[in-house]
């Protein structure tokens, strides 16, 4: 696959970039990525200016049921952010450059922190439907990679060390959160496939073999991305089915977007209780 040029890259970035600063004035620290089902944390934002993906220079376009595809720009908790509503999957064929090409901008906006979400299978005994995992590392098996291709050394290095992707500081605040709230919350590895199909029995022994506790089809791409560019992350993932090989039975996207929605309050207040404390 032909992988653009570091000089088409920033073409793209400076026109979105350009375009983001025409139509707001906010500057946020903070980034938060909305999953599947998850997209109601926006309520809880004091929402200053709402930015359509559409309308932004070379922004893919959510296609995925749930995704509303906004940028939205605000306050939570006391501090400045901007949320995706909406994200973007390899499934959908977008490029991995594509997954990772707003974060790239909005970094080059501002914001040096991620927190990021998303739905996904437990794989875990332990982990029941409707429960929150936060995420301390990760497995790739989505065959790519935002990296692969031109590096451009003005965002980070060639070879990104990734012994912790996911910052040890904000685990441990976001820990104390769930203990203070009485939240069960789980903590474990999140290992991501393309999909979109579910994955069978024997997938499901094999990834639990290799060390996954849940499994998903995001997430890994923009953290990655976010590591490359020196931002600190926080990663926290919401199951909505249970993937136990030996009592499988068929999901489908309602009962998804369901148990999302017992979850995500839950999610919502320890990000909440995280951003408050930072």
């Amino acid at each position: 696959m032909q992988r653009e040029s570091v000089e088409e890259f920033r073409k793209k970035r400076d026109e979105a970039l350009s375009y983001l600063k025409e139509h707001t004035d906010e500057r946020p620290h903070y980034l938060v990525i909305l999953g599947t089902g998850l997209g109601n944390l926006a309520d809880e934002i004091d929402v200053i200016d709402s930015i359509s993906y559409a309308d932004i220079p070379h922004f893919p376009v959510s296609t995925v049921e749930s995704h509303a595809g906004h940028l939205l720009f605000g306050t939570l908790s006391g501090k400045k952010v901007v949320a995706m509503q909406g994200r973007f999957h390899y499934y959908e064929g977008y490029s991995m450059q594509q997954i990772a090409f707003p974060l790239r901008v909005l970094h080059a906006l501002s914001t040096e922190t991620l927190l990021v979400s998303n739905a996904c299978g437990g794989m875990n005994p332990n982990y029941s439907r409707g429960e929150i995992m936060l995420i301390n590392d990760h497995i790739n098996m989505l065959g790519d990679n935002p990296l692969i291709g031109p590096n451009d050394d003005e965002l980070g290095p060639r070879f990104p060390d990734m012994s912790e992707p996911y910052t040890e500081e904000f685990i441990e605040l976001a820990e104390q959160v769930a203990l203070d709230k009485g939240i069960k919350m789980h903590q474990g590895v999140y290992l991501a496939l393309s999909g979109p199909m579910l994955e069978t029995k024997a997938e499901y022994r094999f990834l639990r073999q290799i060390g996954a506790d849940v499994v998903g089809m995001s997430t890994v791409p923009e953290v990655i991305t976010a590591v490359h560019m020196n931002m600190d992350v926080l990663g926290i993932s919401v199951i909505t089915d249970e993937c136990l090989p030996d009592a499988l039975e068929p999901v489908n996207i309602e009962e998804v977007l369901e148990a999302a929605g017992i979850a995500e309050p839950k999610m919502t207040k320890v990000i909440m209780g995280v951003l408050e404390r930072l």
